[in-house]
């Protein structure tokens, strides 16, 4: 059974940071796909960032140079780091896992960012 626990989120000021954490069990971070979406209130759930196996990452033009998605092998933990935080950034951001055509997801946690 694949689960994914989000951790990390809060409210912060503009121009803060916060580092979300996705643990994962029954998949694993090193040999799937990961990544980090969020979803606003009436808006649809978009990429954020994303991993790949071979540590090739993807970034959504708005955070480019300012998010960063890393991974811990041996924790089976996958991290977003978000500086230099703005409004626009508050959001369910939910981790992600691709495998085998199939997509898993985490219950998502809040990132508030007050201007």
């Amino acid at each position: 059974q694949v689960q994914l626990v989000e951790s990390g989120g809060g409210l912060v000021q503009s121009g803060g940071s916060l580092r979300l954490s996705c643990a994962a069990s029954g998949i694993s971070s090193s040999s799937n796909r990961m990544g980090w979406y969020r979803q606003a209130p009436g808006k649809e759930r978009e990429l954020v960032a994303s991993i790949s196996s071979g540590l090739i990452t993807n970034y959504a033009d708005s955070v480019k140079g300012r998010f960063t998605i890393s991974r811990d092998n041996a924790q089976n933990t996958v991290y977003l780091q978000m500086n230099s935080l703005k409004p626009e950034d508050t959001a369910v951001y939910y981790c992600n896992a691709y495998r085998w055509n199939l997509n898993y997801w985490g219950q998502g946690t809040q990132v508030t960012v007050s201007s």
